[in-house]
């Protein structure tokens, strides 16, 4: 009689050793993928850090700062366009070799993917009892695999840095009231104006005294970089900053905000000034709003994330590397969509979890990594057109419409201000 055939065991949920090799699995095909990801962005160099270091080195020997200029064959010229407190900060760089510069900058920007994934994900994995190790080793490894990071790093911009300090103060510092609160949005906003729209934020959800710190700290940052450079920041100030030519074509794909959005449809023309603005009014309007709504649910990530999205769309020029902000709004979605676990949930939480999805697959993919724009004018023809020239603009409008906020998960390190006390039952019936 023949022996009776025996299947191999099945892997279960209670086979550790078998989920902990899908787990290694998973990881190994992540980090397999990533130098795929980063060999095209190869290409950039480190263009802008280059630039950045050459424009202070012609500043140190006694050059006005915002006389450097070099040549570049998509945007015609390149010149040095932040503030002279970034200046100020960049100097001892220019005392080391630029290949060590280069260095410290790709190391600071990982370790600040790392220290704000871990600030994202902590309180998701506490809520829904997730794997810490393997969820916080993938949600790094995708953090970094998303566009916006990879150029960040190739091309050595500044950007992750800036984010830490916004995250700090937003989850952290405002949230709790502490006395430094408002500081990290202001030396952001110093080096690089885009922060600025956190200010605006404070002062929607009413945070008063936050927003006083953060405009005196951006403040006196200015003055300090005044008193050094005094012709550089008047010129800066007075000429520059309204110079938006300096900053790039705004037609370039890279460019993902409403401005750009309308320079594709007049290229080589400029779009109308004046549509622009009342685009911005509206959607500023309508982000902030709803970000103030979210903060004072208690939902601080969701209020900062939304904010984020508006100062991208509102900025005359938004580069990819710019828009970090599809990654807290996909932490968001996921979190949304593992929370909505009862039956008559299945929908929305499908919903929630195809959109966090797809979001992933599109910016990690990305709009400029693997397309090929062209050096010449860019025009919007039809409709394919509109869409893959636009791709993130268009992600960042539906996020503002969908991204859902998380009522009910105040924690205590998310109390109010007591500021705000007056307002607790306006809040209580939103």
């Amino acid at each position: 009689m023949p022996a009776d055939s025996v299947a191999p065991p099945a892997v279960t949920d209670d086979d550790p050793g078998g989920r902990t090799v899908r787990r290694l699995v998973t990881v190994v095909a992540l980090i397999a993928v990533l130098p795929a990801l980063y060999l095209p962005g190869l290409n950039h160099k480190f263009l802008d850090l280059k630039i950045y270091m050459s424009a202070v080195d012609w500043w140190r020997v006694g050059h006005p700062l915002y006389d450097y200029v070099q040549p570049d064959r998509v945007q015609g010229e390149l010149y040095f366009t932040y503030p002279p407190f970034s200046a100020l900060l960049l100097w001892p760089f220019g005392l080391l070799r630029l290949d060590a510069t280069v260095a410290i900058f790709t190391v600071l920007t990982v370790l600040a993917v790392v220290l704000t994934t871990h600030w994202l994900m902590m309180p998701v994995i506490a809520r829904h009892d997730l794997p810490r190790a393997f969820t916080l080793i993938v949600a790094v490894l995708l953090v970094l695999a998303v566009e916006s990071t990879r150029e960040t790093i190739t091309f050595g911009q500044i950007n992750m840095l800036l984010v830490v300090l916004i995250l700090a103060d937003l989850l952290f510092a405002v949230p709790q009231a502490r006395r430094w609160a408002g500081v990290g949005v202001g030396l952001a906003t110093a080096l690089k104006l885009f922060p600025g729209i956190f200010i605006v934020y404070l002062l929607a959800t009413r945070r008063w005294r936050a927003a006083a710190v953060a405009s005196a700290t951006a403040a006196a940052a200015t003055l300090f970089a005044a008193a050094i450079a005094p012709r550089d920041s008047w010129r800066f100030w007075t000429h520059e900053l309204w110079t938006t030519d300096r900053v790039g074509r705004s037609d370039i794909v890279g460019n993902q905000s409403l401005f750009g959005l309308l320079s594709r449809f007049t290229a080589p023309e400029k779009p109308d000034r004046l549509v622009w603005l009342l685009l911005v009014a509206v959607v500023a309007a309508y982000g902030l709003w709803r970000a103030a709504r979210a903060a004072r649910a208690g939902d601080p990530l969701t209020g900062l994330t939304l904010t984020g999205l508006v100062g991208s769309l509102a900025s005359p020029i938004t580069w990819t590397h710019h828009i970090y902000w599809f990654v807290p709004a996909v932490v968001l979605l996921a979190d949304a969509a593992l929370s909505a676990d009862r039956p008559d949930e299945a929908r929305r939480r499908r919903w929630l979890a195809g959109l966090a999805l797809g979001i992933t697959a599109v910016i990690v993919y990305g709009v400029v990594t693997f397309q090929k724009w062209g050096a010449g004018a860019i025009r919007t023809h039809d409709p394919a057109d509109f869409v893959l020239q636009n791709t993130y603009v268009l992600l960042c409008l539906l996020l503002l419409a969908v991204l859902p906020v998380r009522a009910g998960r105040r924690r205590r390190a998310e109390q109010p201000h007591p500021e705000e006390k007056s307002h607790q039952m306006d809040r209580s019936t939103q």
